[in-house]
Parts: C-alpha cells; sequence; structure tokens
C-alpha cells in the first residue's frame, strides 16, 4: 500500500486557524498550538455571546419602555397589563421603538392601555 503524507493537509489547516486569529496578541497569532487554543475559546465566547445578547437587548427594551411609561404616568407592569388587556400584541422591540422614535404615538398607545 502506498505511503500517505499529509503534509499538504496539514499546512493547509494551519494555515486556515492562523488566518483567522491575525489580530491576536504575542504567540497566540504566531505559533500553532496557542492560536489554536485561542481560537476555541473565542468561538466559545462567541455562541455564548449571541445568547446573552438577546437577553440584554430585551433588558434595554424594558428599560426604555419604562421609562417612557413613566412620562406618561404609567410603569412598565401596569402598561404591559393594560396592552394585554386592550388586545394590543405589539412586541416589546416595537414598542421600544416607537417610545424612542414617535412620543405622540407611543402617548396614544399609553392611553389606550390606560383605559383597560
Amino acid at each position: 500500500m502506498a505511503r500517505v503524507k499529509r503534509g499538504v493537509a496539514s499546512h493547509k489547516r494551519h494555515k486556515r486557524l492562523l488566518k483567522a486569529a491575525e489580530g491576536r496578541r504575542g504567540t497566540r497569532s504566531k505559533l500553532i498550538k496557542p492560536a489554536r487554543e485561542a481560537q476555541l475559546h473565542a468561538m466559545a465566547y462567541a455562541y455564548r455571546g449571541r445568547k446573552e445578547r438577546k437577553r440584554q437587548m430585551r433588558a434595554l427594551w424594558i428599560v426604555r419602555l419604562n421609562a417612557a411609561a413613566r412620562l406618561n404616568g404609567l410603569t412598565y407592569s401596569k402598561l404591559v397589563r393594560g396592552l394585554k388587556d386592550a388586545g394590543i400584541t405589539l412586541d416589546r422591540k416595537i414598542l421600544a421603538d416607537v417610545a424612542v422614535r414617535d412620543a405622540a404615538t407611543f402617548t396614544r398607545i399609553v392611553e389606550v392601555a390606560r383605559a383597560q
């Protein structure tokens, strides 16, 4: 059976790894093992960060809604309860966007929630 030399495949894999490790400091961008370790950690942090970003954005929307609702004499929890009772199904992202960009429309939404 013929001998298989794997130098070309390894070299290609190493080049791809070092290309992804550009911008890191010291041996993390120059040597294979530290670069691989740094890359594995970076990918794990990125995966976790994609989940955390969703939580952080929802928290931001809630803070904005609470601030805007209090300007209109209502709390966040009473606003959400009133919207639910009124059958308004706008999510927090859209409501926060309306609160930031169009205060008059948000005030009308708050009035509908308050009426409930």
